[in-house]
């Protein structure tokens, strides 16, 4: 894991970077897979092939597409069974599939506790790869 902000490697539990001060997923000049710069808009690190996402790099622990936790969390808990909080993240496949789970089989409710454990404890990942 690298600084987003000047490149510097970082411990994976390290909330700080000592070089420079900035918050962990802070900053934009830097790819926090591989610690190559990048340009400020970039979608994707042209070295590694890795997403940039507003929070780190898209696919590390914890990322929910650029939303808070809170928020996701709470709309996870009171709409998830219907797979509202898939939708908000760009999740349309998995969206869909927990309308018809709901509808059919009323196991969408299992599926977003599911989800709502994983975003609580931080373990959620949106796949960029796989998004509609």
């Amino acid at each position: 894991m690298f600084c987003k902000n000047c490149g510097e490697a970082m411990a994976p539990n390290q909330a700080i970077c000592l070089k420079c001060g900035v918050k962990t997923g802070d900053g934009n000049s830097f790819c926090a897979n591989c610690g190559k710069p990048v340009a400020p808009n970039a979608a994707v690190c042209l070295n590694c092939g890795v997403a940039i996402g507003k929070g780190g790099a898209t696919g590390v622990g914890g990322d929910l597409a650029g939303k808070d936790k809170t928020t996701m969390a709470l709309i996870c808990f009171f709409l998830g069974g219907i797979g509202i909080h898939n939708f908000m993240m760009g999740e349309t496949k998995k969206g869909i599939f927990k309308i018809i789970m709901s509808l059919c089989f009323y196991l969408g409710s299992i599926f977003a506790l599911i989800d709502f454990v994983k975003i609580l404890m931080g373990t959620y990942v949106v796949d960029p790869n796989k998004l509609i």
